[in-house]
């Protein structure tokens, strides 16, 4: 039996606090080169009067602009799961507020999976990230966002479900077999990678697609914001392989000659992430921002990258389901 859908595609966008960001995406998805697709906004707890930065192109949109408004903060997985189970959609696409897509986003989401090989798949789409012009882009974010994307782009087919984040697609059916995510990650972060996890173990190929790439207006503008997603990032990383002990199995070989001496580096991190809390972690990342100021580039960058690092380690000591949302 053929299922007939109303749209092509569903552009379901999770969005708290994106009042700033919401326009510059509604106006890019506007000017894509194909109308036969919808866009629903789930506004997680309006704070910023987003309803109204959405309604102001209502009259352009007409009936294929909807927004699903919470009137608390549920986080981003249960508004994830709203617009997806509001969508009509055949292709369905999460996109983050805070893109500005190209005018083709949409059809090459959805031409990925019209080819044989990816209509039981997933796509993803690297973001390519702008930064403001800030001590921390100069010396980290920007050198590590070009490692990031090229490092990605080597890996094989296999492991490209680690990249499932905020630009992806599946097709209906897809997701109906999967199921939604999965409503236990309430920190920051993972509830993406363990969706794609699942797409994969189950045998459902998910690939890096170049041309479903889009601008991304990168939220990390400075070491403190940085080391504090870390940080619950990490708390979420800890229920990710509680959940999947198969992937953390694949990723941390235990056996003995797998175990090296720790390196300095490693003991400097451990020895950061000792002083690390959810109380602290914001403290320390200023203290990093204002140093990085004063010292020259590679201490800059290195400095910033231990705090992150130490930030991430001192969240996988805390409780998986750390509630906190951004």
């Amino acid at each position: 039996m053929t299922t007939e859908f109303a749209r092509a595609a569903s552009v379901v966008v999770p969005s708290r606090g994106g009042a700033r960001h919401l326009p510059v995406l509604l106006g890019a998805l506007f000017r894509q080169d194909r109308d036969d697709f919808e866009v629903i906004i789930v506004l997680d707890g309006d704070i910023d009067r987003s309803r109204e930065a959405v309604a102001r192109f209502a009259r352009s949109y007409g009936d294929r602009l909807s927004v699903i408004e919470f009137p608390e903060n549920r986080g981003r997985v249960a508004a994830l799961n709203a617009g997806f189970g509001e969508a009509r959609g055949r292709v369905l696409i999460r996109c983050d507020d805070d893109f500005e897509p190209a005018p083709g986003y949409v059809s090459a989401h959805i031409s990925a999976h019209i080819d044989a090989h990816s209509e039981q798949g997933g796509v993803v789409g690297l973001p390519r990230n702008r930064f403001s012009d800030t001590p921390y882009a100069r010396v980290y974010g920007i050198p590590r966002d070009e490692l990031f994307r090229a490092e990605a782009y080597a890996r094989p087919v296999s492991e490209h479900w680690n990249y499932w984040a905020g630009n992806c697609s599946v097709t209906r059916e897809t997701f109906d077999r999967v199921g939604p995510y999965d409503s236990d990650y309430r920190a920051y972060g993972w509830e993406d990678v363990d969706y794609g996890y699942r797409l994969h173990d189950a045998g459902i190929p998910v690939r890096l697609v170049p041309e479903t790439e889009t601008v991304h207006h990168a939220a990390a503008v400075s070491t403190a914001l940085r080391m504090k997603r870390a940080f619950y990032s990490g708390a979420a990383r800890r229920l990710f392989d509680a959940k999947h002990p198969r992937a953390f199995a694949a990723a941390h070989d235990s056996s003995p000659a797998a175990v090296p001496e720790p390196s300095l580096w490693n003991r400097i991190v451990d020895a950061e992430a000792r002083l690390i809390t959810a109380e602290s972690v914001e403290r320390v990342g200023d203290t990093i921002d204002a140093a990085i100021r004063v010292l020259p580039r590679p201490v800059a960058e290195k400095l910033v990258a231990s705090g992150v690092e130490a930030a991430s380690a001192a969240g996988r000591r805390v409780d998986g389901r750390l509630d906190r949302t951004f």
